[in-house]
This record gives structure tokens, sequence and C-alpha cells, in this order.
């Protein structure tokens, strides 16, 4: 475990330095400050409480992706925004791949990297076709509540019921959804949100088997597929390369970086604690998305929607306690 948790955090000061250096080379401020290399007393985290941290670290990621997603597919292609995010979170991989010495996998987990791959490409399509015509604070939590109730459904087949105030937390989640999606606001784009919310899972339950023995291949092998799939879709939809913004297109590289570094932390999460644990923790995902959105957009949202927000990230935590 201790060996586990080193490789963990010399890879999370690379991470730092690649998403650094990406920033800059982006124009965009990481705000992350300097990287530093950290020493760590890894006798002190349990292997709960480390995987805990890993799936916060990785809301944040996948939050900051979303949001920088949904600002780069704003009057462009959504399977463009897929592609270009796809190709940087590849190069992102390939350069971790090289900093590590990782053997090549067996042809099963690069099968499921594949399913892995496909399931957050398309996951990402329609979660960014979504934000292109709603709203980030409504639309991003019913993706996570989608996903992670079913990624739970189906620990509960595997390993049997939850503890008690995990079900409490399934009721608040059913409540949210019905707060976010019977208000008198504007709802936009919710039947893509579901349907984001059922490729995540897809992409949950095969990076689960994927990274059984090995983390970057089955990864790269994934978005490798990705890249080419939705580069296809956006060339036969003919999308306006010429129409997006050079601004665009930093939000969708990084987003592709953020995205990449989420992947990679949530895999190390299953690895010490419960994969429905670990997708719910990693699900408060959208309270990143919903604070930038609030912040830099000024997005307001009506108070029954709100107070629908409010119970969905309230949910979320109560599933993965004990």
């Amino acid at each position: 475990m201790y060996r586990q948790a080193a490789k963990i955090s010399d890879l999370a000061l690379r991470a730092h330095l690649i998403v650094h250096t990406a920033c800059a080379v982006f124009g965009l401020t990481s705000g992350l400050g300097e990287p530093k290399d950290v020493t760590v007393d890894i006798s002190l985290i349990s292997g709960s409480a480390l995987g805990a941290t890993l799936a916060l670290a990785s809301a944040v990621s996948w939050g900051g992706a979303d949001f920088s997603g949904g600002l780069g597919v704003k009057g462009a292609n959504a399977a463009l925004v897929v592609a270009v995010s796809q190709a940087a979170g590849l190069l992102c991989l390939i350069a971790m791949l090289l900093m590590v010495d990782e053997p090549l996998p067996s042809s099963s987990a690069l099968a499921w990297g594949v399913g892995a791959g496909l399931g957050v490409g398309l996951g990402n399509y329609c979660l960014y076709s979504a934000l292109a015509i709603g709203k980030m604070g409504i639309n991003a939590p019913v993706a996570a509540i989608v996903s992670s109730t079913l990624v739970t459904l189906l620990a509960i087949w595997h390993d049997g019921l939850p503890a008690p105030v995990q079900i409490g937390g399934f009721a608040l989640a059913a409540v949210a959804i019905w707060l976010m999606t019977t208000s008198d606001g504007e709802t936009k784009g919710l039947g893509l949100a579901f349907g984001a919310g059922l490729a995540f899972t897809a992409y949950l339950y095969c990076s689960k088997h994927a990274t059984a023995d090995g983390i970057f291949w089955p990864l790269i092998a994934g978005r490798f597929v990705a890249l080419f799939v939705f580069t296809g879709i956006a060339l036969r939809s003919r999308a306006d390369f010429s129409s997006v913004s050079s601004t665009s297109v930093r939000y969708m590289l990084a987003a592709g970086v953020l995205d990449a570094i989420a992947n990679i932390l949530f895999v190390f999460a299953t690895r010490y604690t419960r994969m429905d644990e670990a997708t719910f923790l990693s699900s408060l995902y959208p309270g990143i998305t919903v604070l930038c959105a609030w912040l830099i957009l000024s997005e307001r949202v009506s108070r029954r929607q709100g107070v629908g927000i409010a119970v969905a990230l309230l949910a979320i935590p109560l599933i993965a306690l004990h």
C-alpha cells in the first residue's frame, strides 16, 4: 500500500507540472501556484481516507473540465469539442505514461479501456450538448446523480445493500431530481443530461475492469478510439472549424487535460475504497461546475432549482458515508 501511495504522490506532482505547463501554453491560469516537491508521511494516511481524498480530487478536476468544456461548446459543434478535448487528454496520458514504467496490459484490459473511452466520449458529447443549450447548474448535477445512482445499484447487486444513511441519500437524490426537473425555471437539455449519466455509468463500470492490471495503457486505448470516432462524427456533421475562436479551443484543451487527470485520480481511488463510494464522492463535481458558473458567468437559477441543487449536493456525500 505504501508503495502505491508513494507512486500516487509522485504522479500527483507530475500531473501538477503538466497542468501548470499546459495552462501556460494555452494562456490560462492554473491557480495551483508553482509546482513544489511535497513529502507526505504515507503511514499517517489510511486506505479509505486516501481513497476518499483521491475521489474528491477527481471531483475538483472533473468539475473544472465540465466548466471548461461547457464554455468551449458555446457556438461550436459538440462532437468537435469532444474530439479536441480527447486529443488533449490523450497527449496528457501519453506524457504521463512516458514518466512511469507500465508494461502493456492484457488484451482484455485494453478492450475494457476502449469501452470506457467510448463511454466517456459519448457522455461528454451529451453533457456538452446539454450545457450548450441549458444551465450548467441544472444539467451537470442531473448527469452526476444518474451515473452515481446506477453505479451504486450495480454495487448493491455485487456487494450487498448499503448502509441506512446511504439509502437516505438515495431518497434525497430522487427529491433533488424532481425539484430540478419540474421547476418553472429553464430546464433545457435534461434529456441529454440523463443520457450523459447513462454513458458515464458505462465508463465507470468499464474503467474499473480496464485498470485492474494497468492504468495508462487502457485509458490511452480508450482515448484513441474515442478521438477517432468523434473526429469522424465532427467531419460528417460538417462542423465549421473556422468559426471556432482561439479562446474556445483553449477551453476545449483545458477540459481534455483536466478530464484525463480526473480519470487517473478516480482509478486510484477505486483501489482504496468501494467503487460506489468513490463514484459518489467524485460525483461532487457539479458543485465545482455550479460554483464556477455562478462566480464567472453570474448564472442564475430559480429558487426551486436552487433548492434542488442544494439537495443534490447534500445527497451525494450522504451516500458515501457509513
